[in-house]
């Protein structure tokens, strides 16, 4: 399948924003994000449903999947911003319009249970989109990296050609190498959810990167677990294991995560590098990472890097 490339955003560019998972307790930093997005010079347009709560999910689907289609389909709109992750846009995978994205490729953004929706778009579309901040999570008062990160990924296809993790989080070489392969992953407790269904994409020549928040370590294990048993581990080209404490430090549980991470390292080829402490996941400096896109890692006890191989947005 073709890779769809989406438009870069400029100034002056309509964000439409969508809420396909949970809902956001507190709608002040809705107003904060929309603020923000609208003194950085863009047009913002809130879907119909945007923050509804409905607890009947068939009503709660219909809603969000109107919105999705809706701004796919809206000509004026050139990325769209979820609002945050929790639970829920794995429901919406068998009604997605599929055609329709294809054949309006744009932005989209959002990490956590949005995870699903990015692999499935991937999966049914080769439509790169961007794992990275939310209207209610991060970008109603997102830091100096966050910033840099999401502008720089959506507005310039120069900045995706090295990609550096913030000085705060450690690098751990687990095995040393090079590899190339297209960016896939995302929250683990959703990817392992999607094994065995259509709307996960092969992961033969991937470079696969993991997050995830609450979680305990033996819950990581057995995740970890089934795609080993799966035979993805073994598939993927390189590995890159992110942020999975959030901002809470647990120096027992991370010791333990430590060595099931080298545990799993070995369920790789033997011939992959695998790291660990990549910028990304619940955290507030959180790099923007387009699912999809050809990347090469390299990492050694001394030295990480993590470059683009083609265009993640066109100008």
């Amino acid at each position: 399948m073709k890779t769809l490339v989406p438009k870069a955003l400029q100034r002056g560019d309509t964000i439409g924003l969508i809420s396909p998972s949970s809902h956001c307790s507190f709608p002040d930093r809705i107003q904060q994000a929309v603020s923000y997005l609208e003194k950085n010079g863009y047009r913002v347009k809130p879907s119909l449903h945007l923050n509804c709560i409905d607890t009947d999910p068939a009503i709660a689907d219909e809603e969000k999947l109107q919105d999705l289609h809706g701004m796919f389909k809206d000509p004026t709109v050139r990325a769209i911003v979820c609002l945050r992750g929790g639970a829920g846009s794995y429901r919406l995978l068998k009604k997605i319009d599929y055609g329709l994205i294809a054949a309006n490729p744009k932005i989209l953004v959002g990490y956590s249970d949005i995870t699903a929706l990015s692999l499935a778009v991937f999966s049914k579309t080769g439509l790169i989109s961007f794992s990275g901040p939310m209207l209610a999570t991060e970008l109603h008062g997102p830091t100096p990296y966050t910033e840099e990160h999401f502008w720089g990924m959506l507005t310039s296809p120069a900045y995706a050609l090295s990609l550096r993790n913030h000085e705060s989080h450690h690098v751990t070489c687990i095995r040393e190498g090079r590899a190339e392969g297209q960016l896939i992953g995302g929250n683990l407790s959703v990817l392992s959810s999607m094994i065995g269904t259509p709307y996960l994409p092969r992961f033969r020549d991937t470079l696969l990167f993991l997050e995830d928040i609450n979680e305990p370590a033996y819950r990581i294990d057995r995740m970890l677990s089934h795609l080993g048993n799966a035979g993805l581990l073994a598939e993927s080209r390189g590995i890159l294991f992110g942020q999975f404490g959030g901002e809470q430090e647990n120096s027992g549980e991370n010791i333990r995560l430590e060595k099931i991470f080298d545990y799993y390292c070995q369920h790789a080829h033997p011939d992959v590098p695998v790291m660990r402490g990549l910028s990304y996941g619940h955290i507030s400096n959180l790099m923007t990472i387009p699912v999809g896109a050809r990347y090469r890692m390299e990492v050694s006890v001394s030295a990480f890097s993590l470059r683009a191989l083609e265009p993640v947005v066109l100008q």
